[in-house]
């Protein structure tokens, strides 16, 4: 899978999920780090990346935008704090997500669940 990590996460993340073997970049590795949402979005529709944050912002940025691309996951204020434990969680859950991503979703992890809504929003 082709991931974009947000500067909201941290770039263990990336490192993690690309040692596993997804193509996964961290915004700071390509000189994005104090980007827009705006341009981070475009980077992400324009690489078919998957975009991965705690910001909230993003699904704005979705729902105005009424496409279903980029694929969106947003990692909840609650939903582990560590980097080992958010990458973890991706490892696991993205057998699972990955055919809702392809298609274009919108992927919630909180504390207790994961949340899925197709795109557009």
């Amino acid at each position: 899978m082709k991931l974009l990590i947000d500067n909201a996460l941290s770039p263990a993340i990336a490192a993690r999920l690309a040692e596993a073997g997804h193509d996964a970049i961290h915004v700071r590795e390509i000189d994005m780090a104090t980007a827009t949402d705006e341009r981070i979005f475009a980077r992400a529709a324009a690489e078919q990346r998957i975009l991965v944050s705690a910001d909230t912002d993003f699904g704005t940025l979705l729902a105005a935008s009424e496409t279903n691309r980029p694929s969106y996951i947003l990692f909840r204020r609650r939903t582990g704090h560590w980097p080992e434990q958010q990458a973890a969680l991706l490892l696991l859950s993205l057998p699972g997500i990955k055919a809702d991503l392809a298609e274009g979703a919108m992927v919630v992890f909180d504390e207790t669940r994961i949340r899925v809504r197709q795109l557009p929003i």
